[in-house]
């Protein structure tokens, strides 16, 4: 027999106004009340029926979320943090993916709010803010996930990208590496300040910049590894190649580090290598991957959390959340201990 609202209000002791107000996330409810409701609902593993809640609140307790690469570890693993967040508030997550074409994403976006979600996430690959005109004037709340437009009215939730590219090269210059290049993204806000924090720490080094160090990949989400491969032999190939690079993230990093291989150099004793992402399988390969981490289930709980709340209360103020990154250190910048 399925479970009805006042079997749970039966047993908890409260009128069944009160576990409806539970459902509909009435503001008129204590905190403590809240959780009561909600434990027991998972107790009895209540599921509500969606279709009648929605006709009811005018909510249809969806949320979209727009990624360029479905298949980016970075993307997967924020959707899985997401998830779970969103599960737990008995809401439901539309996912798609824009191909990394800014056309695409608008062609979504459209699509999604059409289906009326109540709140969008967005990783962005949109080049300029044209390609927002319109979505910030819409009534359905929308959050910029890890790109960011400093220029637009929206709420942010990302990485601290400038500490990302200033710690992982703090670090290479610490292990006594000099000539350090850098191998970037698209331009897009992760990319400008993952360089500007690059160049920041060289500075203060007294270091100064060599722009032939300095590579710019546009489509690395969807190319990746054969991206950091193409861009590391162009260094490679150099009268005066680096001994240490910093990548956009880990996927460059991984081709990078091939490509060095099979020009017979070793790392990290020729060349050391920081990537950005922390991906799952870091310690797994041929040579484990420093990288920088971005606490992407952290961020994933900050984003699923906002929306959450900009659904309930509205979106009268922005939020700009910037998430700090750390260091792990692994052998393709520091040698194991007896090598």
């Amino acid at each position: 027999m399925a479970i009805r609202l006042k079997d749970i209000a039966r047993d908890l002791g409260v009128s069944t106004v009160t576990v409806s107000k539970v459902l509909r996330e009435a503001d008129d409810i204590s905190e403590k009340t809240r959780q009561r409701v909600l434990k027991k609902m998972a107790e009895l593993n209540y599921q509500p029926n969606m279709l009648a809640r929605g006709l009811a609140s005018g909510k249809s307790f969806t949320i979209g979320l727009v990624v360029p690469d479905l298949l980016h570890p970075f993307f997967a693993e924020f959707a899985k943090s997401l998830s779970g967040i969103l599960r737990q508030n008995h809401y439901g997550l539309i996912l798609t993916s824009s191909e990394d074409n800014p056309l695409v994403e608008q062609s979504e976006i459209r699509t999604m709010l059409a289906r009326g979600v109540d709140a969008m996430l967005i990783a962005s690959c949109q080049p300029t803010l044209q390609g927002f005109y319109g979505v910030e004037n819409q009534k359905t709340p929308f959050i910029l996930v890890d790109r960011n437009f400093p220029h637009l009215r929206a709420n942010f939730v990302g990485t601290d990208d400038f500490q990302a590219g200033l710690i992982a090269t703090q670090h290479l210059i610490a292990i006594g590496k000099q000539k350090i290049a850098y191998i970037g993204g698209p331009e897009l806000s992760p990319g400008y300040d993952r360089l500007l924090g690059y160049s920041t720490a060289l500075a203060q080094s007294g270091i100064q910049r060599d722009e032939s160090y300095v590579l710019m990949s546009p489509r690395v989400e969807e190319t990746g590894e054969a991206a950091g491969h193409h861009e590391m032999s162009k260094l490679l190939r150099l009268n005066r190649r680096p001994d240490a690079v910093f990548c956009y993230n880990d996927l460059i990093a991984i081709g990078a580090i091939q490509s060095t291989l099979e020009a017979g150099l070793s790392v990290p004793e020729d060349i050391a290598f920081v990537g950005c992402g922390n991906v799952r399988y870091s310690d797994y390969l041929r040579i484990p991957l420093t990288s920088i981490d971005q606490s992407t289930s952290v961020l994933g709980e900050r984003v699923g959390n906002l929306a959450l709340q900009l659904i309930r209360e509205g979106g009268c103020t922005t939020q700009n959340i910037r998430i700090a990154p750390t260091l792990v250190v692994r052998n393709s910048s520091v040698l194991q201990k007896g090598c």
